[in-house]
């Protein structure tokens, strides 16, 4: 479980194949004394496994079902990825409820200059929309944001200064690609709607 909360961003350094399977390597600028053999780390929003650790650098596979159904599959060596490690007990939830279970790629359709912020405005397929509210929680490329506007497949949010610089989404253009989590508790609520109406 993560908040969508970054801590650091990595560079993705190596990309090996591994029998149809990927294992990626990335050089983390977080403190890896805090990540161990089978942690989990949040990924540009997709939670990986920590298969090994070597200096700076820890690797991750990721299937043809993750490479499918995210970005990672598109990345090239040399990009640079936002990181999350798992939540322990104690820690601040500073954000909303994040699994890294991606639902769908969706696309920047625009990028406005707004005061200080950026208004980045997302399409998302269609069945999705429905967990997408004005002032809910939804999480892109691993950042837990608030979104300001819904229209149609589409859905906008602000990217205040800070979150500009620190993760990846202050170098998105149009029609770049973006793992989207809507929020989860607006799955298990529909779920429960869903059971008491039968």
């Amino acid at each position: 479980m993560f908040t969508g909360i970054i801590m650091a961003t990595g560079r993705l350094v190596s990309i090996t194949a591994r029998g149809g399977d990927l294992e990626l390597g990335i050089d983390a600028a977080l403190d890896l004394k805090r990540l161990a053999l089978g942690d989990s780390v949040s990924v540009e929003g997709v939670c990986l496994t920590v298969t090994r650790l070597d200096g700076t650098v820890f690797y991750a596979d990721v299937s043809r079902e993750t490479m499918a159904k995210t970005t990672l599959g598109t990345l090239g060596q040399g990009a640079r990825v936002n990181l999350e490690p798992s939540l322990r007990v104690g820690d601040p939830l500073g954000g909303h409820l994040v699994s890294g279970h991606v639902d769908a790629v969706g696309t920047l359709t625009a990028v406005d200059q707004d005061a200080r912020s950026w208004r980045l405005q997302f399409e998302l397929p269609a069945p999705l929309m429905r967990y997408v509210a004005r002032k809910g929680s939804i999480c892109v490329n691993g950042v837990s944001l608030t979104v300001n506007a819904v229209s149609g497949c589409r859905f906008d949010v602000n990217i205040i200064p800070h979150t500009h610089e620190v993760t990846t989404l202050g170098g998105l253009h149009a029609g770049d690609g973006v793992n989207v989590e809507i929020d989860i508790i607006a799955r298990y609520l529909e779920r429960l709607m869903t059971q008491a109406e039968q």
